[in-house]
């Protein structure tokens, strides 16, 4: 018989190969983010004073989280509408938080990642960074999106 601690790494082991097979599927810009999402929330579950469950929860809402913010990002591409990036912005960080703090916690690290490598790519300036990351608090808050939302975006979104 598997001891807990033995159950608890295969457990953690799975998790991890099937989140890395769904950032495959997503394409290969999305490695390196997936992979340290992945080992982040290995070590976070590993060192929570939890019972196994509420690991087990997090993990599996990190990763809910982390796919409501990719929904949110393909539909702001496809919507390709100007003035919505903030909409957006809210409605992928409250998708995402309203799963739990697993949700909120993978927001929160996709977002800042997002913003800083944004920040310092793109050259929008610190202006633009900190409404967006304004927008971002606002729905991990639990606000609702369509205060951001532009007049004649199509209700699809």
């Amino acid at each position: 018989m598997l001891g807990q601690k033995s159950l608890r790494g295969a457990l953690e082991l799975l998790i991890s190969l099937i989140f890395l097979q769904l950032c495959v599927r997503l394409g290969q810009g999305t490695m390196r983010l997936c992979i340290c999402f992945v080992l982040l929330s290995i070590v976070l579950y590993a060192s929570a004073d939890n019972p196994f469950s509420s690991g087990f929860k997090f993990v599996r809402d990190a990763a809910g989280g982390a796919r409501d913010m990719w929904r949110a990002y393909r539909d702001m591409r496809e919507a390709n509408y100007i003035g919505a990036d903030k909409y957006f912005h809210a409605r992928g960080n409250y998708d995402a938080a309203r799963r739990g703090p697993g949700g909120a916690w993978a927001a929160k690290v996709i977002s800042d990642a997002r913003e800083g490598w944004q920040s310092s790519v793109s050259g929008r300036g610190a202006e633009d960074t900190r409404l967006d990351q304004e927008a971002n608090e606002w729905g991990r808050r639990g606000g609702d999106p369509n205060r951001f939302r532009p007049a004649g975006l199509p209700s699809k979104y």
